[in-house]
């Protein structure tokens, strides 16, 4: 259904800046990369009337009843940043689609469905992850169809945590195998699947991540202007996306060490 995202009173009231992420792939064996995002949220992230987070957020999610001391660092930060009334905004990415309600409830966090329609600053916005946009990459189409089936999700989260571990390490394996046999074109957005969904949905403005090619791309939607703004990947910088009513919107990074 294409509507546009109810929104808490305090982001049309009080719009300054509004923040996107995506693709940090929080990991503890990452210690920059978790620790440049912690210290995002103290210093970045408390400029922003809001935070949206489009996807892969961590490297691996294997069921919100996983806890230990990193998964817990991780929810207690967005936490204390939802708790001093700065909305956060989390969307699935390919990584960490098993985030579920008890993840949403800890952290304060409101789930966003993909693709999402927002209002930023009068501008009607589609948020996607971007995956269902490589729409030339079909065996990861297919792969994504088999881990978003109800009925698929529902046998992993059923098997032990021990097994569950085991399978994520494998797909991942698997994952990090094909990606390297395929061209590097099969991997990027589908340049069809842009302009159809953005036809979709009426809108000139995309934001999204997934393929980790931090960019501003300009094309033509129904005969009209309109702009793609792709984030980038956290692994050697803060990529991410600042929306203000002064400046306009403009993709930003910081160093991470």
């Amino acid at each position: 259904m294409k509507s546009l995202l109810n929104q808490p009173k305090s982001l049309k009231t009080r719009q300054v800046a509004i923040h996107f992420i995506s693709d940090l792939h929080l990991d503890p064996q990452q210690p920059v990369v978790v620790e440049g995002f912690l210290s995002y949220l103290k210093t970045n992230a408390q400029k922003a009337e809001a935070l949206y987070i489009l996807g892969d957020f961590f490297e691996a999610w294997i069921g919100d009843d996983f806890s230990n001391p990193f998964t817990r660092k991780i929810i207690n930060s967005l936490r204390s940043l939802t708790e001093q009334g700065i909305p956060v905004f989390f969307m699935h990415g390919n990584r960490d689609f098993l985030i579920g309600n008890t993840f949403l409830e800890q952290t304060g966090c409101q789930l966003l469905s993909d693709p999402a329609e927002i209002d930023l600053f009068g501008r009607k916005t589609l948020l996607m992850h971007g995956d269902t946009l490589c729409t030339d990459d079909v065996d990861y189409q297919n792969f994504r169809k088999t881990v978003r089936d109800p009925q698929w999700q529902s046998d992993f989260l059923g098997q032990s945590l021990e097994a569950r571990l085991v399978i994520a390490q494998n797909l991942r394996a698997m994952s990090k195998e094909k990606t390297g046999q395929k061209k590097e074109q099969i991997m990027d957005v589908s340049a069809s699947a842009v302009v159809k969904i953005m036809t979709d949905h009426q809108v000139d403005l995309l934001i999204h991540g997934h393929t980790h090619r931090p960019a501003v791309h300009q094309l033509k939607v129904a005969g009209k202007t309109a702009q793609r703004f792709v984030l980038g990947d956290w692994g050697d910088k803060g990529w991410h996306i600042v929306a203000d009513q002064t400046s306009g919107i403009r993709l930003d990074s910081f160093p991470l060490k």
